[in-house]
């Protein structure tokens, strides 16, 4: 199909039927944009848009984000998971006011170079904010691209992306850009969705190649099949006598990194060895189970443990730090293990800090208690 006539086709759909009461497409700035666009990394709309507003409403310029400390990040950022796009905002603000006096570089070169950016989320920045024509291709755009193309293969082999790039670059007009971009993501979020697409409302139809030949459930081929690992984790749910309960900042880099978390332990036997250590006693509180938690590449059954503790909160939180809770393969090879932070946590009322998902659901549940 011709560039001019594929992208008609699109932009005329958009003018139509496309989303534009989106909270990011309103005031628009590079700020607010490249915001969005990293929220919406591997999430849906529908979860992104009450964590953008949140997020808006503390951090309202690249200024705001920069100046915050990471903790009030994390804490905004809580439930969203993917927890290394927030640690990347946080850097790259510090970075685009540093560097940039505030304002965003208006290169894909640049763009690509802030921490977190990769070349589809640079494009859709320069492209929606800026007007500048970059192409994108974010999850939706590959999807309606393999099908309009029946380009063979799974996106992680680099000749099946170096094919849909090239379409990508191809079909991107110079006019209009940014609600092309715009568009294309809503096609393939709303119309070429992944299960029971909506072919009969697409502009595409009648020149898609898959629909044609009436193999559309085919493209894009999956990702090969391979058995997803389990891990296993005993979360140590320490109260005080004042019911607050003990959390741990975890070290900057791996799996959950900088966030607060309950000490964890390899074993059920490691924990209650470091709770005696501790000083904790009385009966556990067995009604909390055992929880699957599941991460993009792995799964994580979690065995939360809710002990009480006698003693000086200063005392125990010493000796939780001496005692090395945070797990070692947490930390990075070669990297010095610095000792953790820790505080006391009233559940009803938790402190504005970056909490692991699962932490925030144990946390819930005692609040309710």
């Amino acid at each position: 199909m011709q560039p001019n006539l594929f992208q008609q086709a699109v932009l005329d759909w958009f003018d139509e039927h496309g989303r534009k009461d989106l909270p990011w497409q309103q005031q628009l700035s590079p700020y607010r944009v490249w915001v969005s666009e990293i929220m919406l990394q591997q999430t849906q709309v529908a979860t992104v848009i009450p964590y953008y507003q949140r997020f808006m409403e503390r951090f309202p310029d690249v200024y705001a984000l920069a100046e915050a400390d990471l903790d009030q990040v994390l804490h905004l950022w809580t439930g969203l998971g993917y927890y290394a796009r927030a640690r990347n905002l946080h850097k790259t603000a510090n970075k685009v006011v540093a560097d940039y006096e505030g304002e965003f570089p208006c290169s894909l070169e640049e763009m690509e170079a802030l921490p977190g950016i990769g070349r589809s989320t640079a494009g859709a920045i320069l492209s929606i904010a800026s007007g500048i024509r970059a192409p994108i291709l974010d999850g939706n755009v590959k999807r309606v691209l393999a099908r309009f193309e029946t380009i063979p293969g799974w996106y992680g082999k680099s000749e099946v992306m170096k094919k849909l790039w090239a379409y990508a670059d191809r079909y991107t007009p110079e006019a209009r850009v940014g609600h092309y971009t715009q568009a294309m993501m809503d096609l393939g979020a709303t119309i070429c969705t992944r299960s029971r697409p909506l072919c009969l409302l697409c502009p595409l139809v009648s020149t898609c190649k898959a629909h044609q030949q009436g193999c559309v459930d085919q493209y894009p081929e999956p990702r090969p099949k391979k058995v997803v690992p389990q891990k296993t984790t005993w979360m140590l749910l320490l109260k005080n006598s004042n019911q607050h309960v003990l959390l741990q900042q975890r070290p900057p880099a791996g799996i959950w990194g900088g966030l607060w978390c309950f000490p964890e332990y390899s074993s059920e036997t490691e924990l209650r060895t470091a709770a005696r250590v501790l000083g904790a006693g009385g009966e556990t509180d067995d009604s909390f189970k055992p929880f699957i938690h599941t991460f993009s590449h792995y799964q994580l059954k979690v065995y939360p443990l809710v002990m009480t503790v006698n003693g000086e909160d200063r005392t125990i939180q010493q000796r939780v730090v001496e005692n090395g809770t945070v797990q070692k393969d947490s930390v990075q090879a070669g990297e010095v293990q610095e000792q953790a932070a820790s505080l006391w946590c009233d559940p009803s009322d938790p402190a504005e800090v970056g909490l692991a998902a699962p932490v925030k659901r144990l946390i819930t549940r005692l609040a309710n208690q």
